[in-house]
């Protein structure tokens, strides 16, 4: 007998067409509404709570009196809630970010009761490849979502290769790794039982479509139709509807259920044939206009940001505080987990893709600063803890000693500010306002760095600085002060993964250290790589190991966008503007033996903004792709400024690009072409290193093929390679002819999607500064360019000191892994124990040998959620997310 499903819900954005306190008010409605219901109606069944527990939080922050109320219908199974925190955009969110959401979002599920086992994304832009290794290892095997697959119907073929399609809307779902997990696809949309009609003449017409609709996708007899949709209220009278639908179709049993009553029945009654789907899940198939992909590059500064602050979280503050608990530091759960939950606040898939109304996204910049501002404080107090157990009487009393950590799972390269105060006046005791005069009348003393052993340390002084400042200490009122400060910055070669050292800043002369990196006021060049610069500003880089030459790299392209700030649309019939076409202003800013720094200046004229139809075709709603908008034939300028740098013994090539802009209506891309003949390249996305085809197939009519990325694009072949690295720019594009293309950004002044909303702000009008990275490899060298990729992202720590003994030694590693194959991603205290888990990822999909040491303990494997004691066997599998668990400390 056929069984028709009907789970009640409500789509529940936070933030989105309208600001989230206008949401939220709503919210408050919806939930007083399903605690009536769930009293007054005894055969209402369940209500599906969106996968999200943070809306428990959301309704009790204004009715914290219906706890009781709601711990009742939790309980007696009429709310289903979990098993995430908030529905992320799998994307644009990092990968400890999304085993945040998991982690969190079951602990809080599980103070209520117990999570619906279900990985639920109705609506995620496009699903992660290693979300079955993901499901799996949260306890979870079922996953439902509404993007990515291409269902073919009965009648279509569907052949061996076609990794993206499915014959039903349900189908076995493989990771990289070789998870699987089950898969149901929303075919008719999360809303394909909305609203049932409770009249019998209605109701009639109604389920003649949406019964013919869900058979023609479904596997079995068991029909699942989703009762509600985005802020639906909850249809009361469906117990009624469900009656009338009985008694009009008498061979088909039409019942109220939750998730797992669906699932249950879908899983005995599963056919032998279902398709198998492999790996991310991006709508490969589809005409390639509606991937949303573009929202990666909507409003770049959240992106921007947000990498900020998740680096400050999970590659800063908690191996910092881990390293400190080592040694009895009190580490910070609760305040970490604060900082967490406000930072995942801005990650559901309207907030972080920028594709929400401006309020939203001005309250989005609060929770970034909140949720940065703990992770500055959490890191400061566990360096301050460190930093005081580590021993550095080794340097005389003049001497002003500071520590410097690595935090990445890497040997890092590159260099570090560090502020040190050199001398105080106090304002205890003195006439305050003269003591700035005072200090700044004493001379500039002549100073170097050096290790414990007294050698000099490559540096460069940055600042002399007299200014103001203060102690807040944990036993007294503050205490305020004038100082000198002196800005240093050190160059530090192949430090090691997560270790420090220790140096000062001593009164003496530096020694001199060799011929400066710019050669001739347009070649920069170290021991790796020389980077010539030519008149129109593009780059010439060669790599010094093979004598690989690659030219023409720098170029900015710059275009008019008529889409929204879901998806890029180029006007027909209109011109590109290159920067090449124009000549630049060179000019030497920095030139020392340790870091060389060129600006390059072009000045481009370009069309203002978009013509005068565009805004007659917004207020009309009309699809983006029947726009015939063109830009406007008053042309401005618009000032693109790059500073490239490179430093002493570092293959890094980096760039600093300013735009003052003032063009509405917009894109402005940076290219990097390549000379390799290969049709794949490799991006980082979740949890894996992605190989992804240069070209799309037939059925894409989109003549863009926009991307995502965290922290790096790459091409090569098996001799030579290029990763390009970013801080915060996670759109790019391959080009017909293998030219890496970096969106800096997109300006545009609608919301898009189903109606009108202005969003002036998400033109990013103003000054705009973006950080990227160029570094070439030979034969066997990838792996390496995407550490340092990631450490792009992540700057050294560092803090000042004084001297004195310690239980620490002066130079010290913290844990190291012996096979580069393995980035880590997570260096922490367990969530439930006081146990620390190493989490990180195969970057290769080979098997490879692994060992990881961090002390004498005996450590152990667990799941995401950080359960279970498994024996560690030594090796990652091709494509693994491995959790090491290594014994609490005692």
């Amino acid at each position: 007998m056929k069984k028709v499903y009907i789970v009640s819900h409500s789509h529940w954005d936070r933030e989105w067409y309208i600001p989230y306190e206008a949401h939220h008010m709503r919210l408050i409605e919806l939930m007083d509404d399903l605690l009536e219901l769930f009293e007054t109606d005894p055969e209402f069944d369940s209500f599906h709570l969106d996968g999200q527990t943070i809306i428990l939080d959301d309704y009790l922050q204004v009715r914290p009196e219906k706890e009781a109320a709601v711990r009742r219908a939790i309980e007696a199974g009429k709310l289903k809630i979990g098993p995430f925190y908030i529905l992320q955009d799998a994307f644009l969110t990092s990968s400890e970010s999304n085993v945040r959401n998991m982690l969190i979002g079951m602990q809080e599920s599980k103070k209520w009761g117990t999570p619906v086992k279900l990985g639920y994304f109705p609506d995620t832009f496009g699903n992660m490849g290693q979300t079955p290794q993901l499901m799996k290892e949260a306890n979870l095997d079922v996953a439902a979502f509404g993007r990515g697959v291409k269902p073919t119907g009965f009648n279509n073929v569907v052949i061996n290769d076609e990794k993206y399609s499915s014959q039903f809307s349900e189908m076995w779902w493989d990771g990289p790794d070789g998870s699987r997990i089950l898969g149901v696809l929303f075919a008719n949309w999360y809303s394909n039982g909305n609203e049932i009609p409770t009249n019998k003449e209605q109701a009639k017409v109604f389920w003649e479509q949406k019964l013919r609709d869900a058979e023609q996708y479904a596997a079995t007899d068991h029909l699942l139709m989703m009762n509600g949709c985005d802020h639906q209220p909850v249809q009361k009278d469906i117990t009624e509807a469900i009656r009338v639908a009985n008694e009009l179709y008498p061979d088909i049993e039409f019942i109220h259920a939750g998730f797992d009553t669906y699932l249950n029945a879908l899983k005995a009654d599963l056919p032998a044939d279902l398709s198998v789907i492999e790996g991310e899940l991006t709508s490969q198939e589809s005409d390639g206009w509606y991937t949303l992909a573009n929202t990666a590059s909507s409003r770049v500064y959240l992106k921007q940001r947000n990498t900020e602050v998740s680096c400050q979280l999970e590659n800063m503050a908690e191996p910092l505080a881990t390293m400190a608990f080592a040694e009895g530091f009190d580490y910070p759960s609760d305040q970490l987990d604060y900082a967490w939950k406000t930072l995942m606040q801005n990650h559901p898939h309207d907030s972080i893709c920028g594709c929400s109304v401006d309020a939203v996204h001005r309250g989005m910049m609060t929770r970034f600063e909140t949720a940065n501002e703990v992770g500055k404080y959490v890191a400061s107090e566990a360096t301050a803890f460190l930093a005081n157990k580590i021993d550095t009487s080794a340097f005389r009393s003049e001497a002003k000693p500071f520590v410097v950590w690595n935090t990445t799972s890497h040997a890092k390269t590159g260099s570090v500010q560090v502020e040190i105060e050199w001398e105080r006046m106090l304002f205890a005791g003195n006439k305050h306002d003269t003591l700035y005069d005072k200090l700044s009348a004493k001379p500039v003393p002549e100073v170097c760095v050096i290790d414990v052993n007294g050698n000099q340390i490559p540096f460069e002084i940055i600042t002399h600085e007299v200014k103001f400042g203060f102690d807040l200490p944990k036993d007294a009122f503050r205490v305020p002060y004038i100082a000198r400060y002196i800005t240093v910055q050190l160059f530090l070669t192949e430090m090691p993964a997560y270790s420090h050292e220790v140096f000062a800043l001593v009164q003496k002369e530096a020694n001199t250290l060799g011929e400066n990196i710019i050669r001739d006021g347009r070649t920069l060049e170290n021991e790796f790589i020389r980077v010539d610069i030519q008149e129109n500003g593009q780059l010439t880089a060669t790599h010094k190991a093979t004598s690989r030459v690659h030219e023409n790299l720098l170029s900015f392209e710059e275009t008019g966008d008529i889409g929204n700030e879901y998806i890029f649309f180029e006007p027909t019939g209109v011109s590109r503007y290159y920067s090449h076409d124009v000549p630049a202003n060179i000019q030497v800013i920095r030139n020392t033996p340790n870091v060389g720094e060129i600006e390059i200046r072009q000045e481009m004229l370009v069309p203002e903004s978009a013509d005068e139809l565009l805004e007659k075709e917004q207020k009309m709603v009309l699809e983006f792709k029947l726009r015939q908008a063109k830009r406007s034939k008053k042309m401005k300028k618009m000032v693109i400024t790059t500073r490239v740098v490179l430093e002493k013994n570092n293959s890094l090539v980096q760039f600093e690009t300013t735009v003052n802009n003032d063009i509405k209506d917009h894109r402005v891309r940076v290219l990097f072409p390549t000379s390799f003949e290969t049709n794949v390249h490799q991006a980082d996305s979740i949890y894996e290193v992605v190989s992804r085809q240069n070209k799309m197939p037939e059925t894409w009519e989109n003549v863009t093929n926009p991307n995502h990325q965290h922290a790096f694009v790459h091409m090569g072949d098996e001799s030579f390679g290029m990763t390009i690295a970013n801080f915060g720019l996670n759109e790019y594009e391959v080009l017909e002819d293998n030219t890496i293309a970096l969106t800096l950004f997109r300006s545009v002044g609608e919301m898009g999607d189903w109606g009108y909303f202005e969003t002036p702000e998400a033109q990013c009008l103003g000054e705009q500064v973006f950080k990227y990275a160029l570094i070439i490899h030979g034969a066997g060298g990838k792996e390496e360019t995407f550490h340092q990729a990631k450490q792009f992202q992540v700057p050294f720590t560092a803090a000042q000191t004084g001297i004195h003994t310690g239980s620490l030694p002066a130079k010290s590693s913290f844990l190291t892994a012996d096979n580069d194959a393995f980035l880590m991603t997570a260096l922490k205290k367990a969530q439930e124990d006081d146990a620390i888990i190493v989490r990180g990822y195969n970057l290769k999909n080979t098997k490879e040998p692994l060992r990881v040491k961090m002390g004498g303990r005996t450590g152990y494997r667990s799941n995401l959620l950080e359960e279970g004691r498994e024996p560690l066997l030594g090796e990652l599998k091709p494509a693994e997310i491995m959790r090491r668990k290594r014994a609490a400390f005692g």
